[in-house]
């Protein structure tokens, strides 16, 4: 199987098919990894004692802008997005100009990150990271411990929901919190009450399309009281002002601001925009 991401004059791939192969792949990938890497020599890795930082605990705060700024150098749909910046620079500048957290694409051979990447940052942050991949297996979460990381993300399209609760109890007792994307409604069903954030993708992965309009509505369907994070298509600031009047803590962020010479200006203004908003 071809698993190299399409290149940025390609074609656009349909979702499910991206979403696949990116799946067969980190299956295929995992003995690898796990023997040039075993568990054992994860654990013993600065990293994995570390005292973890908790975002569900600093977006129930409220007391910040809620944004969890990422870096991400390319996605499969869309190509190159930004392949210049240093990883550590742009982090930098999020958490300067307050971001909530930092999300850090560690995908290589899809989205063009590494797990250097989270690394380097771990180093140098003080907010708390998020793993941002596509786990599928215990090991990838033990990684995410070693490399830095406070909480991973699982994707419930790749997952079935036994799944997802045998992997958030797993990050649980390595004290990792957990973001669990939905995308569709049909998804509904994959949330547990263990899950510490719920994150609701705005873009269709079907069609690419961004329908706020839907995220909306799942979230009316969600229990009370869960933490909610908008992720996709945010790209202007009033569209914060109206996830908060429906219960959203959280804003994942990303393309907004690669895609730009200087993502940590676009940021500045981002934030700015918000401001002038009254949020």
């Amino acid at each position: 199987m071809n698993t190299s991401p399409p290149s940025p004059g390609a074609a656009m791939v349909p979702a499910a098919d991206i979403l696949d192969r990116i799946v067969a792949h980190k299956r295929s990938a995992l003995p690898m990894r796990k023997t040039l890497l075993p568990p054992a020599a994860l654990e013993a890795m600065p990293g994995f004692q570390r005292q973890t930082l908790s975002l569900a605990a600093a977006l129930r705060a409220g007391n910040g802008s809620g944004i969890i700024a990422e870096f991400k150098r390319r996605s499969p749909s869309k190509g190159t997005l930004n392949d210049r910046c240093d990883v550590c620079a742009v982090t930098a500048g999020y958490e300067r100009e307050g971001a909530a957290a930092i999300s850090v694409l560690t995908d290589e051979v899809f989205f063009g990150g590494m797990a250097e990447d989270l690394l380097a940052v771990r180093g140098l942050a003080a907010i708390p990271l998020l793993r941002k991949d596509f786990v599928v297996d215990e090991y990838q979460i033990l990684e995410a411990r070693a490399l830095g990381a406070d909480l991973i993300l699982l994707i419930a399209a790749c997952l079935t929901p036994a799944e997802v609760r045998r992997l958030v109890a797993f990050a649980h007792t390595l004290g990792l919190e957990v973001l669990l994307e939905l995308h569709a409604e049909e998804e509904l069903g994959h949330v547990c009450p263990e899950a510490d954030l719920i994150g609701i993708n705005n873009r269709d992965l079907r069609t690419f399309a961004v329908d706020v309009e839907r995220s909306l509505r799942m979230a009316a369907q969600l229990p009370a009281g869960r933490l909610l994070v908008a992720e996709s298509g945010i790209d202007r600031p009033e569209q914060i002002a109206r996830f908060r009047q429906h219960g959203f803590h959280g804003f994942l962020v990303g393309e907004r601001f690669m895609k730009t010479e200087d993502p940590v200006e676009a940021f500045r203004s981002f934030r700015t925009g918000i401001a002038m908003h009254g949020v």
